[in-house]
């Protein structure tokens, strides 16, 4: 799909917990063939990685800066998944989307409360972490605001969703690779 002549999209999917983040981002994944997709989970670099918390500026914010120039830089579509709420994370993405050196892609999945809770008692963390901890976190439409924002309700299913950043990043690579004649 991608070419590396032309920059890889930058892809953002942003949501509260257990809004299918992560399970959207790698079935994004892997529908594309193999090392075309680099997949920078937020939890996975603050929690496993830095082992920090969610709070300041810390250096989350840096790694995951550096993670993404790199992978677009190597000419991956690169796919920055994580609850991310505006109000930390909104400088850090307005830098980002300007200085993306291709086309930007931008998705928050707005879930209800209700929804979330629903879907995390079925997760295996809801043993270790309370409902209502994940309540407290919970940003109800906690859009970025920026040019191009899709917000994906939850009246779509995984699939739909999947199927909806698939055919954004497809449209995306015809207009920048038109057939040639």
């Amino acid at each position: 799909m991608t070419n590396l002549r032309s920059a890889p999209p930058f892809v953002v999917v942003r949501g509260n917990s257990a809004s299918g983040k992560s399970t959207v981002a790698r079935r994004v994944q892997r529908a594309l063939p193999r090392g075309e997709v680099a997949v920078i989970g937020q939890d996975h670099v603050r929690r496993e990685l830095l082992w920090e918390r969610d709070s300041g500026q810390r250096d989350t914010i840096g790694l995951l800066e550096s993670m993404v120039r790199h992978c677009l830089g190597i000419g991956r579509i690169t796919l920055l998944e994580g609850i991310f709420g505006a109000d930390r994370y909104h400088v850090m993405f307005a830098r980002m989307l300007r200085d993306a050196p291709g086309p930007t892609l931008v998705y928050y999945l707005d879930v209800s409360l209700p929804e979330t809770l629903r879907r995390h008692a079925g997760k295996p963390i809801a043993a270790h972490v309370p409902a209502e901890e994940v309540a407290s976190w919970y940003r109800p439409h906690d859009v970025l605001g920026v040019p191009g924002e899709q917000v994906l309700s939850e009246e779509l299913d995984e699939e739909a969703m999947v199927e909806r950043i698939l055919e954004d990043l497809a449209r995306h690579d015809a207009e920048n690779h038109p057939p040639v004649p």
